[in-house]
């Protein structure tokens, strides 16, 4: 049976979940219509524009402990494809990935059009019809088909099943809610922090590759993150900074993003070991100046921050460090605090906590609970993870389940060799 299959969104999980149908069931007629001016604008700004594709990451049970929101839900969707169904998938059709120090995996070209080209090919190779400038206005369900209007186009579409993978669209947000659908209210996730403080900002571009933070917010347990850090013109970035922005997203949205941020810059020594390293140098560099010694792995320009706000002289020396100094210093670098003033961007990489509630989907097939015949995948679903490839993972995941069901196809397990030769 032919079957008109209309994929609204061409982003990673609208167009795996085109090409995933397509390819399990070569009569249904696949159409992507996607509102922009092109396709894959997420994919292609992904990683600093050198697409971060999944993350060396291969036991669905600690894969899912990087989604703040949906980790539960995926569990079962990443025993059928995950990230390794991910590399199989591009290198079987020869892209060829990299897995870098941090598990972030790359095309070995450092370039995302590797990525956007290999679907584009694939999905044309398949007979998929791709539109551009076709925004969806409304979805009606007659019967068990759905007609679909579009902007500037007098009749409407006729579609026998639907895959809605608008990303945080609004517009998507509000088809789904037409169609049945809860939708949780949308707040951003991964952004950076916005601190005041002139004398910081001056060192932007220092970083340090391991710190413990602490987000502190008004009645809600501290959240507390590891990873580097990185100073900029506005505050705070790094992937510690970016971590703390997706678990905590929904506690600072209600907090207008203000709070405290904690942070402990030598996190594998105590207070105590701190203080006795101070009180070393004290004793051992006594006639070298405060301002130009850090006795610890960070950055001069840091420990001058520092010696600053605690109001040290660039000239003081170490035989002239004070207990309340030397004390006041350890606590700095063991539980320094700063006040979080709004939120920052990450670079164009939006990404939102909120969208269609998870319990309305069944995610052996993301077949909505609501509509018969409407399937979800992607960022228009309660879903966000943390970076590092994780909400690209997601993105491929609930597309290639969703491109199945679309199909018709099996629901079982399968493992990576298998799912890789079924899209093949």
């Amino acid at each position: 049976m032919t079957r008109r299959i209309l994929v609204i969104g061409g982003g990673a999980a609208g167009f795996f979940g085109a090409i995933s149908c397509a390819t399990a069931n070569p009569r249904d007629r696949v159409t992507i219509l996607e509102a922009g001016a092109a396709v894959l604008s997420k994919v292609r700004i992904s990683g600093g524009g050198r697409c971060n594709v999944t993350h060396h990451c291969f036991d669905p049970a600690l894969l899912v402990q990087h989604y703040p929101r949906g980790g539960k839900a995926l569990r079962g969707a990443f025993s059928r494809f995950q990230p390794q169904d991910t590399i199989a998938w591009f290198e079987a059709r020869g892209v060829k990935l990299k897995t870098e120090a941090d598990g972030r995996i790359f095309p070995v070209t450092d370039d995302s059009e590797t990525i956007i080209d290999c679907l584009v090919q694939e999905a044309t190779a398949l007979g998929i019809r791709i539109r551009t400038h076709a925004a969806v206005k409304d979805i009606a369900k007659v019967g068990s088909q759905f007609h679909v209007t579009i902007a500037q186009q007098a009749q409407p579409l006729v579609g026998d099943r639907i895959l809605l993978a608008t990303g945080s669209s609004a517009q998507g947000y509000r088809l789904a809610a037409q169609l049945g659908h809860r939708i949780i209210p949308p707040v951003p996730s991964l952004f950076t922090f916005q601190i005041e403080d002139p004398l910081l900002q001056e060192r932007s571009g220092l970083s340090v590759p391991a710190v413990q933070a602490t987000l502190k917010l008004p009645q809600q347990p501290p959240l507390t993150q590891t990873g580097a850090i990185l100073v900029t013109h506005w505050g705070f970035s790094g992937p510690v900074v970016l971590k703390l922005s997706a678990w905590g997203a929904r506690a600072l949205a209600a907090h207008n993003y203000r709070g405290i941020l904690g942070i402990n810059w030598l996190p594998h020594l105590s207070l105590p070991q701190i203080q006795g390293e101070l009180a070393a140098c004290r004793s051992h560099t006594p006639k070298r100046a405060i301002a130009n010694h850090c006795p610890f792995p960070l950055p001069r320009r840091l420990w001058n921050y520092w010696t600053t706000t605690l109001g040290i002289p660039p000239e003081q020396t170490w035989a002239h460090l004070s207990k309340k100094q030397l004390l006041a210093l350890a606590e700095v670098l063991h539980r320094g605090t700063f006040a979080i003033a709004g939120k920052g961007s990450f670079k164009e990489e939006f990404v939102t906590c909120g969208g269609v509630a998870l319990k309305e989907v069944d995610f052996k097939t993301m077949a909505s609970r609501c509509c018969e015949g409407l399937f979800l995948a992607g960022e228009i679903l309660d879903i966000d993870g943390v970076t590092g490839g994780f909400n690209l993972q997601s993105a491929w995941t609930t597309g290639w389940i969703a491109g199945q069901g679309l199909a018709g196809g099996s629901t079982g397990t399968l493992s990576a060799a298998a799912s890789t030769a079924t899209l093949a």
